[in-house]
């Protein structure tokens, strides 16, 4: 759990960066270069699984402008398997499928989602390229930061897991907004 909490602190901490009007991505965003490292996840991603990832860069109004797809017939698990790229911090989080799939890896690995070779792939190439990953039972805590998802917006539509009209820390770093 002490790495849990230093996680939720950097979140924290990156939810306090000056930015824009808008909660998309903060100031200094470099698009290239998150592009570029984007790629280079993506080609790394194929190579290892030994069939082609698809990246998305077509992503607009969000937290994150990129993802990566492993297709179901690359993984161990014949299930498809998604990792967002946050615009903060280089915060990853990985999927299986759908962002709301499971609360956590260890589940989606307990239920046969996800193995555990394919896990530790994932972390691994994530890790070797600078990325943060964050697990999702953190970001599907309801948000608490300093931004306006904090407060009760009527009428609002809010993606969230398990808090249906709440602010998660997944809104927040990895959602349409």
């Amino acid at each position: 759990m002490h790495d849990d909490q230093r996680i939720l602190e950097l979140l924290h901490t990156l939810d306090r960066l000056p930015g824009p009007d808008h909660l998309e991505f903060p100031e200094g965003f470099d698009y290239t270069l998150a592009k570029s490292r984007a790629t280079q996840l993506e080609g790394r991603l194929s190579e290892d699984f030994g069939q082609p990832c698809f990246l998305n860069d077509g992503v607009q109004d969000a937290s994150y402008y990129f993802s990566v797809g492993i297709p179901q017939t690359a993984t161990e698990a014949c299930v498809a398997v998604g990792v967002r790229l946050s615009n903060y911090g280089n915060l990853a989080v990985i999927t299986t499928p759908m962002p709301d799939s499971y609360g956590d890896l260890d589940q989606a690995v307990a239920d046969g989602a996800l193995s555990e070779g394919d896990r530790l792939r994932i972390e691994a190439t994530l890790s070797d390229l600078g990325y943060e990953l964050v697990p999702l039972r953190l970001l599907h805590r309801v948000y608490d930061g300093v931004t306006w998802l904090a407060n009760d917006v009527p009428g609002a539509v809010v993606a969230s897991y398990g808090h249906p009209g709440q602010a998660t820390w997944w809104t927040r770093f990895f959602e349409y907004l």
